[in-house]
């Protein structure tokens, strides 16, 4: 089997599926180096630095770049592939030049391995070994999971985060609704931390304390959404209702977890309501501040822009109005911009 020196990897990768990791890994097994192009255009809404990410995650043994490529995409057209040639030799390391490989599944790398004067290496040709398309995974992640990599399917998941006010249910309400599909809840950090900090709930709270909090509770959340099974990860608390309990320890504002809760917006918040009996378990306040937070929780939630419901009545009542809010967002793919129109054939 031919070895080269430097192998060409091309594409959008939108997103990047087990299609274009067998891809560039093959490319990886022929070659000494490999040089991986995320080529963007600018109507398209995924990042090319997020899709460079993800390509870098499954394989750090090739040199992925990414640039914008606004030229017509019509593989007939001789001035189009003159206008998509320049930008690739524009990406390409001198010091990894020339390329003597590229690499294609379909039959574009001809013409492809003309322009670069290189051998063309066709890869599952027809996508027989692994059967997914950019164009499938966009209409519809959930049924092509599978085919996503860890990185990709935490980018589609769907976030539903549960909240309230101490003893109003939110971790029955989220360990129920990630039960009815299948999931493992992401439980409160701040609960935990709650329970071993240094000086007991005595001692004064500290900005530095609901910064680990924070980062812990968001690190949890996003592991979570690479591993789940479906394209959904339900979370008790996140790191805004760690802002508020900031404000109730410390008495003023942090910054910084502020800074880091403007970074992460779920698709959906549910407020557990505060009608139900207080229940005391050793590591609450008590009953006497429950109203007061739960009118901060309303208060910042509607401040917000995403989507949220504040759900009452007893356990069952409020898990099926919950599975009523989430079902159609499930059902929803989360939102991609369509890529450029395509002329000519064997578009990849």
């Amino acid at each position: 089997m031919t070895r080269f020196a430097h192998g060409l990897v091309i594409g959008k990768f939108y997103p990047v599926h087990a299609g274009h990791v067998n891809l560039v890994r093959t490319a990886l097994s022929r070659c000494e180096r490999v040089t991986v192009q995320v080529l963007t255009a600018s109507q398209e809404s995924i990042p090319g630095e997020v899709r460079a990410g993800w390509l870098r995650a499954e394989a750090p043994g090739a040199h992925v770049v990414t640039g914008l490529d606004d030229a017509p995409v019509d593989y007939a057209s001789p001035d189009a592939w003159a206008e998509h040639v320049k930008v690739m030799e524009s990406l390409l390391d001198p010091a990894d030049a020339p390329v003597d490989a590229v690499f294609t599944s379909d039959r574009y790398g001809v013409e492809l391995a003309r322009r670069f004067d290189a051998a063309w290496v066709q890869v599952d040709p027809g996508r027989a070994v692994v059967s997914v398309s950019g164009t499938a995974v966009r209409a519809d992640p959930g049924a092509h999971w599978w085919a996503l990599p860890a990185s990709v399917r935490a980018w589609f998941a769907r976030r539903v985060v549960v909240l309230g006010a101490e003893s109003t249910g939110s971790t029955t309400l989220a360990t129920d609704l990630a039960e009815h599909y299948r999931l493992e809840p992401v439980l409160e950090f701040g609960r935990e931390w709650s329970e071993v900090r240094p000086g007991g709930l005595e001692a004064p709270w500290h900005t530095a304390e609901f910064d680990l909090v924070a980062r812990e509770q968001a690190r949890r959340e996003d592991e979570a959404a690479t591993l789940t099974p479906i394209p959904l990860v339900v979370c008790d608390t996140d790191v805004l209702a760690t802002t508020l309990w900031h404000e109730r320890y410390v008495g003023s504002r942090s910054a910084s977890v502020e800074a880091l809760a403007a970074t992460r917006r779920p698709d959906l918040y549910l407020l557990t309501g505060d009608e139900i009996p207080f229940v005391q378990d050793g590591l609450r306040d008590g009953e006497h501040i429950r109203h007061a937070m739960q009118d901060r929780f309303r208060e910042v939630l509607a401040g917000q822009d995403v989507p949220w419901l504040e759900l009452r009545g007893d356990r069952a009542s409020r898990l099926a109005r919950a599975i009523d809010a989430v079902g159609p967002l499930l059902a929803t793919p989360r939102a991609v911009a369509p890529p450029m129109t395509q002329a000519g054939t064997d578009a990849y």
